[in-house]
C-alpha cells in the first residue's frame, strides 16, 4: 500500500509560546488534512475541516475519520472548543454537525458562506433550501478574532477557491485551506462556481505576507512528481522559496493565466454536487422523507 493510500497522521509540536500543538490527520480517498489545533497549556482544541466519510457510487457514509480524530483528542487529553471549517468543501462532505453533538462544542465557518448558500440555492433550483445561520453556531467575519485557550486566533477572508474562504491564524500557525498546495504541487483551483484565480492571488498574497517562519497547513495533498507520500505543512519562508506557482518574483498575470489554464483540464470533483448540498447544511442530511431516508437533488446537464 502507497502512504498516499493511507490515514497517516503527523504531529507539529508548539514552538513555545503563543504557538499551538497541530495534528495534521490525512484521508486518502479526497487527499484531505483533517486538523486538531491545541493548546499546549490549556488542552484547549480546535477541530478544523474534519471529514464525514461519503461513498459516491453508493451514497453510503461511515464516520471512521471523524471517529479517528476524536480519539486522537482523547489520547492527547484535549478538550473541543470549536469545530470548525474554512469553506463548504466541494471534495467531501463536512463533519461539523455531527461532531457539535458528538463534543458539544460550537460549530463556525465564515460569513460569506451565506453568500454562497444563495449562489447554489440557484444552482440547484432549491430557492429555500440552506440556511447557514441556523447550521452554524457562529459565522465569522474578517478580521474576527476568538480564544483557544490562551492562544489567540484571527480570521482572515481568503476567496479565490471559493467566495467565501476563510483562514484561521493562530500564533505562529495557519490554516491555509484551499489556497496553497505544498510548494512542489503550487495552488489549488478556482473554477468553481464564485470561484475566481485573481481573488485566489490576492489571498494567496496576503498569507504569504504573514511572517516567515509561520507554518502554514494546507487542504490537500496528492502527491507530486517524485513524491508519492503525504505532506501538509511549510513555512512561508518556504512558499516563497520554492512554490511552482506563486513563488517571489512570480508575475499576477502569469500566475493567472496558468492557474486558469490548469483548471481547464480539471473534472469536477466526484462528490462535489451531493457535497455541497450537505456542506451547506454543515454536514446535515436533508429532513428524511416518509420511508425514513434521505435524499438529494442532482442537475443535470449544468456542469
Amino acid at each position: 500500500m502507497k502512504d498516499l493510500d493511507k490515514a497517516i497522521t503527523r504531529h507539529s509540536p508548539s514552538k513555545g509560546a503563543g504557538s499551538p500543538d497541530i495534528w495534521g490527520i490525512y484521508e486518502p480517498d479526497t487527499g484531505s488534512i483533517q486538523y486538531i489545533c491545541a493548546c499546549p497549556k490549556t488542552k484547549a482544541a480546535a477541530l478544523i475541516d474534519v471529514v464525514w466519510n461519503f461513498d459516491p457510487k453508493s451514497f453510503a457514509t461511515d464516520t471512521r475519520s471523524m471517529d479517528q480524530v476524536l480519539e486522537l483528542a482523547e489520547q492527547h487529553g484535549l478538550k473541543i472548543e470549536w469545530v470548525l471549517d474554512t469553506h463548504p468543501h466541494a471534495d467531501h462532505l463536512m463533519a461539523s454537525s455531527q461532531l457539535k453533538a458528538r463534543v458539544d462544542a460550537p460549530n463556525a465557518i465564515g460569513a460569506k458562506v451565506r453568500d454562497i448558500a444563495a449562489l447554489w440555492r440557484d444552482l440547484y433550483n432549491t430557492p429555500d433550501a440552506f440556511d447557514p445561520d441556523a447550521d452554524f453556531d457562529h459565522l465569522f467575519e474578517d478580521g474576527e478574532t476568538f480564544k483557544l485557550g490562551e492562544l489567540d486566533v484571527r480570521v482572515m477572508l481568503s476567496p479565490g477557491h471559493t467566495l467565501g474562504s476563510i483562514t484561521y491564524v493562530c500564533g505562529d500557525a495557519a490554516f491555509v485551506h484551499d489556497t496553497l498546495m505544498m510548494p512542489d504541487a503550487g495552488t489549488s483551483r478556482c473554477d468553481f462556481p464564485g470561484g475566481s484565480a485573481d481573488e485566489l492571488w490576492t489571498s494567496i498574497q496576503n498569507i504569504l505576507a504573514l511572517p516567515d517562519d509561520t507554518r502554514l497547513f494546507i487542504g490537500h495533498d496528492y502527491g507530486a512528481p517524485g513524491r508519492d507520500t503525504p505532506a501538509w505543512e511549510a513555512t512561508v519562508a518556504e512558499h516563497k522559496e520554492a512554490n511552482k506557482h506563486v513563488k517571489t518574483g512570480t508575475n499576477k498575470e502569469d500566475y493567472i493565466e496558468t492557474r486558469e489554464a490548469r483548471d481547464a483540464t480539471l473534472d469536477l470533483p466526484d462528490r462535489m454536487l451531493a457535497a455541497l448540498q450537505i456542506n451547506l447544511r454543515a454536514g446535515r442530511l436533508p429532513e428524511a422523507e416518509d420511508d425514513g431516508h434521505s435524499y438529494l437533488k442532482m442537475p443535470v446537464n449544468k456542469f
